[in-house]
């Protein structure tokens, strides 16, 4: 498919932080397909939902190694991606403690594995429905949360094009614009659950949490280029904390629901299409 590479290449140019720049408006539009969703398709089954959100684990599961982890040990051997993989993972897994779960958010249930309130720290109330005065630090915080797992998704779009290899970039951009479609759905879902109560609110608040990917994919394309030394340790923290979504957050919320069959059929649907995307970008 170098046409398409080609095309893109046509307009955005050659300079891999505009390439970026137009990666990560392209995921960003892919995202505010999905939340658009909720305008059609307003009670969307938990079935499907599952299946979605499945779909768009095995996606970013198999974008994570075909295209960070393995160019990263290309790039500069493996403990330099083992290394940027752990600081990834540790850096998500920091992140949750002061931000509570998405699952938590989407569906009202405290996750039996969420940090207790140390000596001196103040407990979490339980979930309830949101009062009044409430209401907008819910909301807030939901926003907070979701912002918080869009933006491993933008540096890895915007370390895959600060890489050089408009391939691999492509088809990372396609994989996490595809994923951010069911993704999209999923968190205008959860904007309304959370208390934002009308739908075109909720279709904003899907849009404003994947506009975040955009200056995170500049970023990275940006970073890489100045230290070049740093490409293989980027690629893998953008692989362990996607990585870390996905496992942390994705799956467990796609198998939540007694729908686990759906959702697994879903991931190996995803892992297919972006090794389809991969091969084809790559040829």
């Amino acid at each position: 498919m170098s046409w398409f590479a080609d095309a893109f290449v046509g307009i955005a140019g050659s300079n891999p932080v505009i390439q970026a720049l137009v990666g990560g408006v392209v995921i960003a539009a892919f995202n505010l397909v999905g939340a658009l969703g909720i305008l059609v398709w307003r009670n969307p089954s938990e079935r499907a939902l599952d299946g979605a959100l499945g779909f768009a684990a095995g996606v970013m599961l198999a974008a994570s190694f075909t295209s960070l982890i393995l160019p990263g040990i290309d790039a500069g051997g493996l403990v330099p991606v083992l290394v940027g993989l752990t600081l990834g993972v540790l850096a998500l897994d920091r992140a949750d403690r002061w931000v509570p779960h998405v699952h938590v958010l989407v569906t009202g249930r405290k996750r039996p594995d969420a940090a207790k309130a140390t000596e001196g720290e103040p407990a979490a109330k339980a979930a309830t429905p949101l009062d009044v005065d409430g209401r907008m630090a819910s909301v807030l915080l939901f926003i907070v949360a979701i912002t918080l797992h869009n933006l491993p998704e933008g540096l890895a779009v915007g370390v895959g094009f600060g890489a050089g290899d408009i391939g691999e970039a492509l088809a990372l951009m396609l994989a996490i614009g595809i994923q951010n479609v069911p993704e999209g759905l999923a968190v205008a879902i959860a904007a309304r659950n959370a208390g934002l109560g009308t739908r075109f609110y909720a279709m904003v608040t899907g849009l404003r949490a994947g506009l975040v990917e955009v200056p995170v994919a500049v970023l990275g394309a940006w970073a890489v280029l100045v230290m070049e030394p740093i490409l293989p340790y980027a690629m893998g923290f953008a692989a362990g904390a996607m990585l870390y979504v996905i496992s942390d957050e994705i799956i467990p919320e796609s198998h939540a629901r007694g729908y686990e069959r759906i959702a697994t059929l879903g991931t190996m649907a995803g892992l297919m299409v972006m090794l389809t995307l991969d091969v084809a970008l790559a040829a």
